[in-house]
């Protein structure tokens, strides 16, 4: 699974949408070759259909889509926004990290939504957010010292 790496990072974005965001998160995928176009286009159906559902915490979403809707490989990818933005989720609005998720199976996508978890609780949001480079997020995976 390709996680965080720094093919799959954009960091502060302006986004104007929550649209703008997902796309972008979603863009890092396609571009890695883990999924293809349509995945970011059934991302986004997905939030127009559904709503926020996947804004899980305060100021964090894991926009994804199923993986029979274009998903080629397992990865994360990570857009911190310049201005959060509002998706709609009253509880955890307004949202500032965006992580990509495609993966190829139900197990994986598993294995993908823990990684997130684990990075989310052993640091803050604020720490994201003022992520510069590929060294200072090694350092926050715990990858450097």
């Amino acid at each position: 699974m390709n996680f965080l790496t720094a093919d799959l990072l954009h960091f502060h974005f302006f986004a104007e949408s929550p649209q703008a965001a997902i796309k972008e998160s979603g863009r890092l995928l396609v571009n890695a070759g883990m999924a293809e176009p349509s995945y970011v286009s059934a991302m986004l159906a997905s939030f127009r259909d559904n709503g926020p559902y996947f804004v899980i915490a305060p100021g964090i979403a894991i926009a994804h889509a199923r993986p029979e809707d274009g998903s080629l490989g397992s990865a994360v990818s990570l857009v911190t926004l310049k201005k959060p933005v509002v998706f709609g989720c009253v509880a955890n609005d307004p949202v500032s990290v965006v992580f990509g998720l495609s993966s190829y199976s139900g197990e994986e996508h598993i294995q993908a939504l823990k990684k997130i978890v684990v990075f989310v609780n052993s640091t803050s949001v604020e720490d994201i957010l003022k992520i510069e480079n590929v060294k200072e997020l090694a350092i926050l995976k715990g990858e450097l010292s």
